[in-house]
């Protein structure tokens, strides 16, 4: 009888209306999510049970892909493909490929690394110690992406790209835990 009392439900009013809180926040995130893309993927769903964490990552993921910045929309998908293809990420690649094409990237592209332009091929190095062995990586890695020539990357260029393959190395094993 003492489980039911006034007092015992009035102490559990606060929890409730966190709870009604959190789910109605999840509940608009999810939305959010459905009106900008036209679909929620799997990656905002298990997110959106920590919404504090899928608002960080959208405003991440917003910056990263859709805000100014040196390269154009199709090759920070191609290089989101890249990192993703070096896990063998097959749900991320599969999402950037959709993306990548949305956004004018050449289909041609996507039938592997050789035929993506030498400048973005040049990126295969520096992705695979990222990947696998960022200790290994050097100023002379650096430099000979920044030497001067017909394919070099400039420093913001080459920052963003940088940022990009580390977000989603960072991903892909997010992927992976989660099982998606």
């Amino acid at each position: 009888a003492a489980a039911h009392s006034p007092f015992t439900a009035l102490c559990s009013l606060p929890r409730q209306i966190l709870q009604e809180g959190v789910e109605s926040s999840r509940r608009q995130l999810l939305i959010e999510a459905f009106v900008s893309a036209g679909r929620v993927d799997n990656i905002t769903m298990v997110m959106g049970l920590h919404p504090q964490y899928l608002s960080s990552f959208w405003k991440t993921q917003y910056l990263l892909l859709r805000m100014d910045g040196p390269l154009p929309y199709h090759k920070r998908h191609y290089i989101a493909i890249m990192a993703a293809a070096r896990h063998q990420c097959s749900y991320l690649v599969g999402l950037h490929m959709g993306e990548f094409l949305q956004v004018g990237g050449n289909p041609a592209w996507l039938q592997g690394l050789h035929c993506a332009p030498q400048k973005l091929r040049n990126l295969n190095e520096i992705n695979k110690l990222l990947a696998h062995r960022p200790w290994l990586i050097t100023k002379e890695h650096i430099e000979a992406l920044l030497k001067t020539g017909e394919n070099s990357w400039s420093l913001a260029e080459l920052v963003q790209a940088l940022v990009l393959l580390t977000h989603y190395h960072s991903l892909a094993s997010f992927v992976f835990g989660c099982g998606i």
